[in-house]
């Protein structure tokens, strides 16, 4: 097992191909792609020739980057993942943090605990300047871990996602936070 890092709960690691499983459960969750694609079922066989390749693909290119498979300590379960990586045209030193995770994880702090562990990782080690998220404006849960981690709102925008067209909300658009590595120092310091 490839340890990324660690928090009080949670180990982050690499994914493996043996994840494709535990990323169906996932993504079979309506509750958990509500805002993503309405909650429409998951397809096993676009998790395993998609989504999981892409998400190994990203260790390799991008060292300190990726998707990271979310590991409660205590019970060892997959409570979901974080992704700490540029998105495509971004500089990379200004990298986008987003997770989904689990119902039963949901309420606990554990997004808001392994986002604030990979924003201290960028920001001391990887020589990130700026941390981006972005959600739905109607996804509230994902706004208030973004607020709690000291991001501030950047801007609401409404861009064509085929897939939340299904969303309940969407037509609110989208919402954009951000912080920069002096706002996060400032933070830390008090």
């Amino acid at each position: 097992m490839h340890v990324f890092l660690e928090t009080e709960r949670l180990i982050l690691r690499r994914f493996t191909e043996n994840d494709a499983d535990a990323l169906f459960e996932l993504y079979d969750d309506p509750a958990v792609m509500k805002y993503l694609n309405g909650g429409q079922p998951a397809d096993r066989a676009e998790i395993v020739t998609l989504d999981l390749p892409a998400f190994l693909g990203y260790y390799e290119r991008f060292p300190g980057y990726g998707f990271w498979a979310a590991i409660e300590k205590r019970t060892g379960d997959f409570l979901g993942w974080f992704h700490f990586r540029p998105r495509p045209h971004d500089p990379p030193d200004e990298p986008e943090l987003g997770y989904r995770l689990h119902r039963k994880a949901w309420g606990q702090g554990y997004g808001t605990e392994g986002s604030a562990a990979l924003l201290a990782k960028g920001f001391t080690e990887l020589g990130v300047t700026k941390v981006s998220a972005f959600t739905m404006t109607v996804n509230e849960r994902s706004r208030r871990v973004m607020e709690k981690l000291g991001m501030k709102f950047v801007r609401t925008y409404f861009e064509e996602f085929p897939e939340h067209e299904r969303a309940p909300g969407s037509e609110h658009g989208e919402v954009e936070y951000a912080i920069t590595r002096e706002e996060w120092s400032a933070a830390a310091r008090s």
